[in-house]
């Protein structure tokens, strides 16, 4: 991916996390422009992680501001806010919406409806995703899971997903009509969530929920998630 000479920036702000009692801080992606144009409010995506890397994975291996800078260059993408935190704490969900939200809308210009809004995440950051948007579907139109899936089932034991599926058979159109883009994706058949992923979806499939699948070869690894990010974020804030 090469640069444009319409560059965003990064940032590394600061933020309290209640549940831990530390400062944290976050990595944020604010779109070329940003600054000059002082009115204007843009939707916000919240990009996570994957386990053994922090708030800087995405900024650092992912390519984020390289591959957003070309795509909203091109008009491939809609401007946007970048918003990532470690993943790395003890209650991720009151994490995301008690602590680091409020910072990245009290301070970033940012829509805040669910229609601007949107959260993703890979390997570990994509059940973070997965288990956020079940519980509060109405926060987030827009959904992306990047190698990942709730564990499946084990013999002699069910899976710790069984209360997420029956939320989802609860109320299935419901959940349907939150998810303007319910987006998964996956690194072939050598990627090691790939199972849990093909699992999830035969459960997806029979309860009707709907979701856009896309898999594409190199297994568990960082070219998988930049090109996950270089397809999915084009699909945001669209519809």
């Amino acid at each position: 991916y090469k640069a444009t000479d319409k560059r965003g920036t990064v940032s590394n702000p600061w933020y309290d996390s209640k549940i831990l009692g530390i400062n944290r801080r976050l990595t944020v992606y604010t779109p070329y422009g940003y600054e000059k144009d002082t009115k204007t409010k843009y939707p916000v995506l919240y990009l996570q992680h994957g386990g053994g890397e922090d708030e800087r994975g995405w900024s650092q291996q992912g390519r984020t501001d390289i591959i957003m800078d070309n795509l909203i260059a091109k008009g491939e993408a809609v401007p946007m806010v970048i918003a990532m935190l470690d993943g790395n704490t003890s209650d991720f969900t009151s994490e995301l919406l008690n602590d680091a939200m409020p910072v990245v809308e009290a301070n970033y210009r940012v829509k805040t409806d669910a229609d601007s809004r949107a959260l993703a995440g890979l390997s570990m950051g994509g059940i973070h995703t997965l288990n956020v948007v079940m519980e509060h579907p109405e926060l987030f139109s827009y959904v992306g899971v990047f190698s990942s899936g709730w564990f499946a089932p084990q013999p002699g034991r069910g899976s710790d997903a069984d209360k997420y599926y029956a939320m989802l058979k609860e109320r299935p159109d419901f959940y349907n009509k939150c998810f303007k883009e319910f987006w998964l994706s996956m690194g072939g058949q050598e990627d090691i969530a790939y199972n849990n992923c093909r699992v999830m979806r035969q459960r997806f499939d029979e309860i009707g929920i709907k979701y856009t699948y896309y898999d594409t070869p190199g297994g568990h690894t960082w070219p998988v998630w930049r090109e996950s990010l270089f397809q999915f974020a084009p699909l945001l804030f669209k519809k």
